[in-house]
């Protein structure tokens, strides 16, 4: 069996996936042993939280750890895990404005493409968004700010080893019992590593929910991604001298989740499926995704 080294620590693919079901089990089983008594929330506080979970720039702090399963890399069908930090931080600027400060970090278990055996585990590369949004939004709910790449990976293999910039925009509307939307990044490198490829790259979620009773939800939030400096399909038979390989990821499915308390812990846990119906060469054809997302919204005053 392979074994990979993280951090003096003799790591193998079950290690990495024990430590990241043993970081979701620690962080629900620290909350549970909460002795403070579970407040029992009204209809309408689950409905509104719901919502608040769904809404991208919404005044709720939360941190969402999520683990992303990717299954059928390489020819040897390998399994690639990326478990993602991702709080998510509003700060009240004005009357009219609000900042959402979005951060992804990723720690990620890469299996080797060539063999059926071995990888990297460690550290991918941050990600920290900036929304600027109205305090007070209407129908139309909006944010629009830079979105940033750093390269913290560990590995070569887990990051792109540039620091990249560019726009990020997200909106949407929840009508009734629905939450429609989209958020979209596109960044480019600035700075870097002269030996890795240059950065320009889309990445695109769209998001559909529909709200059930009691806290349930159903779920479709695939992402989209767009490589630009790959090919695209019949770009060789153009002359194209962009790097080989699918310049397209375009997943489709859904999921369920709900809207819960564990101890006085408010939490938001879902699941999902994804499939690639397109992807580039050797990449995963289909996905897992497992969350559970800590909810921290405002007390009433008074």
């Amino acid at each position: 069996m392979a074994k990979v080294i993280a951090g003096g620590f003799l790591m193998t693919p079950q290690r990495c996936r024990l430590l990241i079901s043993l970081s979701l089990l620690f962080c629900t089983a620290t909350i549970s042993a909460q002795n403070s008594p579970a407040p029992t929330a009204s209809a309408s506080d689950t409905e509104a939280l719901a919502k608040a979970t769904q809404n991208p720039v919404a005044s709720l702090i939360s941190v969402p750890l999520q683990n992303n399963s990717n299954f059928n890399v390489g020819p040897y069908d390998r399994t690639q895990d990326v478990f993602n930090i991702q709080p998510v931080i509003p700060a009240q600027l004005s009357t009219h404005w609000m900042l959402i400060t979005r951060i992804i970090q990723p720690i990620v278990w890469q299996p080797d493409p060539t063999a059926n055996s071995g990888g990297e585990f460690g550290f991918g590369d941050m990600n920290p968004t900036f929304f600027l949004a109205p305090a007070k939004p209407g129908k139309l709910i909006w944010g629009a700010g830079p979105a940033m790449v750093i390269p913290t990976a560990t590995s070569t293999t887990l990051g792109q080893g540039k620091l990249s910039f560019g726009p990020s925009v997200v909106a949407l509307v929840q009508p009734g019992k629905w939450t429609l939307g989209a958020l979209v990044n596109n960044v480019w490198s600035v700075a870097g590593s002269g030996h890795r490829p240059e950065v320009n790259q889309m990445t695109l979620q769209y998001f559909v929910n529909y709200n059930l009773p009691k806290g349930w939800y159903l779920t479709s939030a695939p992402i989209v991604v767009a490589n630009w400096n790959n090919q695209a399909s019949g770009d060789a038979a153009n002359g194209d001298d962009t790097t080989p390989g699918g310049r397209w990821t375009l997943p489709f499915g859904g999921g369920a989740g709900r809207i819960t308390r564990l101890g006085f812990q408010p939490v938001n846990i879902s699941a999902a499926f994804y499939g690639n119906s397109v992807h580039p060469p050797g990449a995963s054809d289909w996905g897992l995704r497992l969350q559970i997302a800590l909810l921290y919204p405002k007390k009433p005053k008074g």
